[in-house]
């Protein structure tokens, strides 16, 4: 039996990328899967439709998760199809290109670069978390994961307003685990380095990746599934006894 059956999982920015990939790996242990997307409707049946072919059971919902009534509306859908939240994945993210050459310096960004990055990694976590505590405080369980990066830990290169935001989100991750704890709901981020192939590192470069790699103790870059699985970790009951926790997925480059 499927270590999430009967569990319904929520991933946010799952048309593609790491999104698809948590979705999957999730389906694959029997869990029912909510696919939300922003504008890619294709990509994201695609996804659902591969989770029911995997085992598990797949719903793609459109959603922009940095609009309060957006995630509330979702929200109520959700409870209304499924009755329940057992885990939130906070994968979705502003886009973000991956290139040290096309990076904006510190002394040409503008106030709303990094508004724009915390709007897509954090207000969507805060929305999304507010609007499913009602009912895992209910339930007095819960697994919220955030995605955020292994720059939090080592800025190799300076993605100023990306990985500021990034940032924030594990310390909000961190006072939410804090808070949330005597309600039996756990709150934990996995950083990732490097992903390849995704839509956002498709532009960096291979002398990049080749630095990247000769850093990295296990001589490789992250392929999207392997992020899945700590993220399945961290949202199962193997990992009951953990909140406030950052795991990092990047072949040993953050130690």
């Amino acid at each position: 039996m499927g270590k999430f059956k009967g569990k319904v999982v929520l991933v946010t920015g799952a048309s593609r990328g790491i999104g698809a990939s948590i979705a999957r790996a999730f389906a694959e242990e029997e869990a029912f899967v909510i696919v939300n997307y922003l504008q890619n409707k294709e990509a994201a049946e695609k996804v659902a439709a591969s989770c029911r072919e995997l085992g598990g059971d797949g719903w793609a919902i459109q959603g922009d998760v940095t609009s309060e009534s957006a995630v509330n509306g979702m929200m109520d859908q959700i409870i209304l199809e499924a009755g329940k939240i057992d885990v939130v994945v906070n994968n979705a993210f502003k886009p973000y290109i991956f290139n040290p050459d096309e990076r904006k310096m510190l002394w040409e960004l503008k106030w709303n670069d990094y508004q724009e990055q915390i709007d897509g990694a954090l207000r969507s976590a805060h929305y999304i978390t507010q609007a499913v505590l009602p009912m895992m405080k209910k339930q007095t369980q819960g697994s919220i994961v955030n995605i955020i990066s292994n720059l939090v830990e080592r800025p190799i290169v300076p993605y100023h307003e990306y990985n500021t935001a990034k940032t924030a989100l594990m310390g909000y991750s961190r006072n939410l685990a804090a808070e949330l704890g005597p309600f039996g709901i756990r709150v934990n981020c996995v950083a990732p380095g490097l992903v390849y192939p995704t839509s956002a590192s498709k532009y960096t470069k291979e002398e990049m990746k080749e630095m990247i790699i000769a850093q990295t103790p296990l001589r490789r870059i992250a392929l999207p599934e392997d992020v899945a699985g700590p993220v399945l970790f961290l949202a199962s009951d193997w990992s009951g006894f953990m909140t406030g926790q950052t795991l990092f997925v990047d072949g040993g480059f953050v130690m």
